[in-house]
């Protein structure tokens, strides 16, 4: 329980610090745009990029960036997702996430764990 609620605050703790940054509903987010949002919120929380794209969900495209926050047993994966036209910032764990993306996010971290791990 204590878990699910370290992961809401997270959630809830970059979604809003992130609300400022979220252009309007209707105002196209760039990909300039949306890198700036998921720097600001990897910052906030220590956080690394570990991949960003953009997807067609539901008919409606969204940008996707995974992202991971703290070390070892302790890392959490997070999915950060804004609609392409504007609109709410979502910031889910992937542990909680539907998006395809999510099961990507823990495979991508331990290949750049092992990369990282080579040079």
């Amino acid at each position: 329980m204590a878990e699910q609620l370290d992961e809401q605050e997270l959630e809830n703790s970059l979604a809003e610090s992130l609300a400022e940054l979220v252009p309007d509903k209707g105002e196209t987010v760039t990909q300039d745009a949306f890198a700036e949002v998921v720097d600001g919120a990897l910052e906030a929380v220590g956080g690394r990029l570990l991949f960003k794209m953009q997807v067609e969900a539901d008919g409606q495209r969204q940008h996707v960036a995974a992202a991971s926050v703290g070390d070892g047993d302790q890392r959490q994966f997070l999915l950060l997702t804004l609609p392409v036209d504007g609109g709410a910032l979502k910031v889910e764990t992937a542990a909680k996430s539907t998006s395809p993306a999510a099961g990507i996010a823990a495979a991508y971290a331990g290949l750049m764990d092992v990369l990282q791990a080579a040079a």
